[in-house]
């Protein structure tokens, strides 16, 4: 018989733009949560602050922390807020200004003064030297060295803190490279961070593979310098368990990898949400689900079919709002990785209310963040946000947050609004506050639509997961939008993400470039590549003291019809390795469903093999709700469109109250970390999960 240790527990930590949530899940199942305002300035603050906030509360011992998952939004800001590492680039002859010209997109095509981003690294800091790798794979020019010896000392002189070095077809053949990497390792202090595309992006496509190592290397040493120093402050409040960072794909990585990828953790905290929305799917028995996260900055949402969450390897950083399609790219920095699709849009409870030039009334993108926040938090905040504008409506408490514990001033959001909207606007208090609230929602369902109808699915069949601060507050005005007749708010919805990261398995990924035209390979030459690529991502997991019986490998292969621009990753398995047929088949059926269509006589072309090799997570059941009665029912007047005015809307303190009883709306469920709002049509069940159920 397992004995199980109560006093182990296990860290997951999401910084956001707003809020900092840490949660505590114990070998017996308990979860403590907290949320905390983020610290700009230095996030690791707030992490440390809430830790011990959190152990406190809990009873809990940093010396029994097993594990610690991090989630930050450290890597996106940065390259948002242009912060980045002063980085130079070293690239073939011929090739300095590939990401000048970038790809013939236009987010905005009709917009003459649109101007494409600043590259990331100024012009007279990318060098070339001379040498040529051919197409495929033979060295067609060598490598002279005495310019590699030139470009380092010019980069030296100018006191460039990272370097990425992104060579012609070095996917194909490493070895200039490598070379041009140990010249560089020589020359420039020791601290300076050096990546080769071969080791950030082995794949085909230059301005990709040339962006995205850059990318790399400009996060480089402020992710190195961040992690190191919350690792040290962690160690200083005696928690030295290991540490782990979630990647953008939805797994997670090993703090020293993590050092040296830094690219893989731009959305790392979105992709948390979607994991554990994904596992609260599969326990519902729910095979189609939008996963909607709101929170202070952003709201965001994927799609999953069949326990799967769809993925993409095409992602652009720094572009404002990026909204998942192809026709949308060009606004920002262009990056080639594993990332589970999350459709993002600048729209939270923080997004500031203002006018444009035609006095037309906008909501975001702009947020108030954590410092100052909306102007009910009383930390000096002077812009209207959605919080100030749901406050006003009734749909949070006008006093506090946090269960009590964050103390707000609704009169200060009431104050603002009928000076700065209602005389401007001529309308009453109501109208302005639903009117702010409309246009965001609109927002958020464009956000839902990129997803769902854009790509041919239709909302209304599938269930809207909602999490984060805001997500169950605005919930069923997005469903009602979108006619989406059941929703999900998961137990803990408002730190689902930090939870998320608890249950993310541990993946190393490796991808290989195979050109070539599928029918001409032996099935035999594409087995033997995938199992020499298994074989290295097996070890990495190995190495950091994973049992070799734990390990889940996945192998995929990118295919493309012939003359194709793009490819599609398929699925295999190994006995789809007996012949190409098989290949074929798969991935004919996966053309059919992506774009509706396929070829069955076309010939198809390899790309690139890719794998996984993950260890899945594991999280023990939850206890059960324990319940929280109030001695007497509490009513405030709630807002909604139809009817105007619902003046004794009944305030319910948590779900546990909820348990057994059917609560049709209006009614509002006012928890820790999130607030419930049940629309009039709706109707609120709490299930066997402890999920909060609403149905129209």
């Amino acid at each position: 018989m397992t004995v199980i240790d109560k006093k182990a527990f296990r860290i997951g930590i999401d910084i956001g733009g707003t809020f900092t949530d840490i949660i505590f899940v114990t070998a017996d199942g308990r979860i403590f949560r907290k949320k905390v305002n983020s610290s700009p300035l230095d996030y690791s603050a707030a992490v440390i602050s809430g830790l011990k906030e959190l152990m406190d509360d809990s009873a809990l011992h940093a010396k029994d922390a097993t594990d610690i998952v991090h989630a930050t939004t450290v890597a996106t800001n940065t390259i948002l807020e242009g912060k980045g590492a002063h980085t130079g680039l070293i690239t073939t002859e011929g090739f300095r200004d590939v990401l000048e010209f970038r790809r013939v997109r236009f987010p905005e095509l009709y917009n003459l003064q649109y101007k494409k981003p600043k590259p990331l690294v100024e012009r007279r800091d990318r060098l070339e030297v001379k040498e040529r790798i051919s197409a495929n794979g033979c060295v067609r020019v060598p490598l002279d060295e005495k310019t590699v010896y030139e470009a380092a000392e010019r980069l030296k002189k100018r006191k460039v803190q990272s370097v990425a070095i992104c060579l012609l077809h070095s996917y194909l053949n490493p070895t200039h490279e490598l070379r041009v990497k140990e010249i560089i390792k020589d020359i420039l202090p020791i601290e300076s961070f050096i990546c080769a595309s071969y080791d950030v992006l082995p794949e085909i496509r230059e301005y990709e593979r040339t962006s995205t190592t850059v990318v790399n290397a400009y996060l480089g040493p402020i992710m190195k310098s961040y992690l190191s120093r919350i690792a040290s402050k962690l160690a200083a409040i005696e928690i030295n368990a290991p540490i782990f960072v979630m990647q953008s794909g939805g797994g997670q990585m090993a703090l020293l990898t993590a050092l040296d990828q830094p690219a893989y953790l731009l959305e790392s905290g979105p992709a948390a949400g979607v994991v554990a929305a994904n596992e609260i799917a599969k326990q519902s028995g729910l095979d189609k689900i939008i996963t909607l996260d709101i929170g202070g900055t952003t709201a965001k949402t994927a799609i999953v079919e069949k326990g799967e969450p769809i993925r993409t390897s095409e992602y652009e950083v720094g572009a404002g709002i990026n909204l998942s399609s192809k026709l949308t790219r060009g606004a920002g920095y262009a990056i080639k990785l594993p990332f589970i699709d999350v459709s993002e849009i600048g729209a939270g409870g923080g997004s500031v209310v203002w006018f444009d030039e035609g006095g037309l009334i906008k909501v975001g993108p702009k947020s108030a963040g954590a410092d100052p926040g909306p102007i009910a938090y009383g930390l000096g905040g002077s812009e209207i946000t959605l919080t100030d504008a749901n406050i006003c409506l009734g749909y949070l408490s006008p006093n506090s947050l946090l269960g009590g514990t964050m103390q707000i001033n609704g009169d200060l959001s009431n104050s603002a609004l009928e000076a700065k909207v209602c005389k401007r606007l001529n309308i009453n208090l109501a109208d302005a506050a639903l009117g702010i609230s409309k246009i965001a929602i609109s927002n958020m369902v464009r956000a839902v639509k990129s997803v769902s109808t854009y790509r041919g699915r239709d909302p209304r069949d599938f269930t809207l997961v909602v999490f984060g601060g805001n997500g169950a507050l605005l919930a069923g005005t997005i469903a009602d939008e979108l006619n989406i007749r059941k929703i999900i708010v998961p137990y803990n919805s408002g730190v689902l993400s930090a939870l998320g990261l608890l249950l993310a398995d541990t993946t190393h990924e490796i991808v290989k470039s195979f050109p070539g035209l599928l029918k001409a390979f032996d099935p035999k030459k594409i087995e033997e590549a995938f199992k020499e690529l298994l074989s290295q991502a097996r070890r990495k997991l190995l190495d950091q003291g994973f049992p070799e019986e734990k390990v889940i490998e996945k192998m995929l292969i990118d295919l493309r019809y012939k003359g194709q621009a793009f490819e599609l990753p398929v699925r295999i398995k190994r006995n789809n390795l007996k012949n190409v047929e098989s290949i074929s088949k798969l991935f004919n059926a996966e053309h059919l469903k992506t774009y509706g269509h396929y070829s069955p006589d076309e010939e198809i072309e390899v790309v690139n093999l890719r794998v996984s090799a993950s260890v899945p997570s594991v999280i023990n059941h939850v206890e059960k709700l324990t319940t929280d009665k109030m001695s007497e029912k509490r009513y405030r007047s709630v807002f909604f469109s139809e009817p105007i005015c619902n003046a004794d809307t009944p305030i319910i303190k948590n779900r546990g109250n909820v348990e057994n009883e059917t609560i049709r709306g209006p009614a509002v469920i006012e928890e820790y970390d999130s607030t419930i709002l049940i629309p009039p049509g709706w109707k609120a069940k709490l299930d066997q999960l402890n999920n909060v159920v609403l149905t129209k």
